[in-house]
């Protein structure tokens, strides 16, 4: 079979998926091909979204076994993994039948199969159902993602090791759990596994955890989560796996160890992801990869083959579903023609866990790395009245701002919702929002989103609920 198509998608990510809807709105003739029957990719099927049901019942579970001081008891939870983990599945069904329903309804021509570059304007597509079939395009979008990288020299070929895609599947709760890497992934794998009765322990090689993150919000985050683990061991790194049969053999190096081997049931390997451009045949066409693997693309996510674009986790930036999903529009716009270029002030990121950790544009970390002078505002949760009716006291939100300008640089929060309350921050910096801005912004309350207003009022040592002397 052979198809002509104005413009070929290989991935049906959300980076892919999003440019497929876009190009289609916008009246291309579209062929999205990817392996799965519905697009979603890594995100909707083996990450973000079957991780966040996972860790929404992690959140009431660990709140139900906190409510006996409020007066409630709700008494033991008792847990039935199988139907837990048809919830998730279902939770998954439900989202990628949904985008598969709005392949349809948009008339996209959906292959199921593997793209390989035959040259600049033809793809070879091994389909799942048996066959190969010839797309020849005029333009095409590369969106592969990524996979969970591994360790060299630590990988081994033994059940009890997992990959973030393993522990999601959920196939048994271990008595003991290793993970490693206290990165976002490890972090909410963790959570959840530690939620439904694992003793965890996290191993990170970096002096703390959630590499990236500011050393405030990280410290408010372990110290609330720190409880729910066994061990978090940092600056310490896994030398040695070995399975016996019966357990995991672990030998550790690192700072102050009190035991440098020790034995789990399975280990957790979330080290981070690494970018899928390998057996794509990029080799026949004009594209250029870094060092690292990584495609080379200019501000319109255009590669160096005028014909493709890239976007997504195989070109450098944060490997999140909505920074590739904002690319993906960025290149489809670029196709039809448009000015147009991927230049965000700020893209979030996000730590699901309990206490959420969120932050989007500058850091205070890459400010002093950078020389940026910079002015930080920060509200303790301890004064917000909403946070104490939950019994949260154990979180901050955090302002970054140009002194001279009194321009809003950055927005770091932890606490509950977090992740929700980022879009206010992410907004603000996007639209070059100054520190009156916020404050004169009326926030409902009581609220968790007015300790963002209140955050600006500290800045200039106004705020109502914190005394803080003004600005000279």
């Amino acid at each position: 079979m052979s198809t002509k198509t104005q413009l070929a998608i290989i991935g049906a990510g959300p980076g892919g998926y999003t440019a497929a809807f876009l190009a289609a709105d916008l009246g291309m003739q579209v062929t999205l091909i990817d392996m799965q029957k519905n697009p979603g990719g890594t995100c909707l099927y083996w990450g973000c979204i079957p991780s966040k049901a996972y860790l929404h019942v992690a959140k009431l579970l660990n709140e139900a076994k906190e409510s006996s001081k409020w007066g409630v008891d709700f008494g033991e939870p008792k847990i039935d993994i199988d139907k837990l983990r048809s919830f998730k599945e279902k939770v998954v069904a439900e989202n990628t039948g949904g985008t598969g329903q709005l392949v349809k309804q948009r008339k996209i021509n959906y292959i199921q199969g593997k793209a390989t570059f035959k040259n600049s304007n033809s793809l070879s597509v091994e389909k799942v159902d048996g066959g190969t079939e010839e797309v020849t395009f005029e333009k095409a979008i590369l969106a592969t993602g990524s996979v969970p990288a591994v360790i060299p020299g630590l990988s081994i070929d033994s059940p009890r090791v997992m990959d973030s895609t393993d522990a999601l599947e959920l196939k048994d709760v271990p008595k003991r759990l290793l993970v490693v890497g206290g990165g976002v992934i490890g972090m909410e794998l963790g959570s959840v596994y530690a939620a439904l009765g694992s003793k965890v322990t996290v191993v990170e090689l970096m002096p703390a955890l959630l590499p990236g993150a500011d050393k405030d919000l990280v410290n408010v985050f372990q110290k609330s989560i720190e409880p729910k683990f066994e061990k978090i061991l940092l600056k310490t790194k896994v030398a040695k796996l070995e399975d016996t049969g019966k357990v995991l053999k672990v030998k550790l190096e690192g700072e102050n160890l009190e035991e440098s081997e020790l034995e789990f049931d399975k280990a957790l390997i979330s080290i981070g992801r690494t970018p899928v451009t390998k057996n794509l045949g990029l080799e026949n066409t004009k594209i250029i990869l870094n060092e690292r693997g990584f495609v080379k693309v200019d501000e319109k996510r255009q590669t160096d083959d005028p014909n493709i674009y890239a976007i997504g986790d195989i070109v450098l930036g944060p490997m999140l579903a909505h920074k590739a999903s904002a690319e993906g529009k960025v290149a489809v716009e670029a196709i039809a023609g448009h000015k147009v270029a991927f230049e965000p002030a700020a893209i979030p990121g996000v730590v699901y866990t309990d206490p959420e950790v969120a932050w989007a544009g500058l850091t205070e970390t890459e400010a002093k790395e950078k020389g940026i002078k910079v002015e930080v505002a920060r509200f303790p949760w301890a004064a917000s009245g909403r946070a104490r009716t939950m019994d949260r006291s154990d979180g901050l939100t955090k302002l970054i701002f140009d002194p001279e300008t009194e321009r809003i640089l950055g927005v770091g929060i932890v606490g509950p919702g977090a992740g929700e309350m980022i879009a206010e921050g992410t907004l603000a910096i996007e639209m070059a929002a100054n520190a009156k801005d916020l404050s004169l912004t009326i926030h409902a309350h009581p609220t968790l989103s007015e300790t963002v207003m209140e955050s600006a009022e500290v800045f200039f040592g106004q705020a109502t609920h914190l005394y803080r002397p003004k600005r000279k």
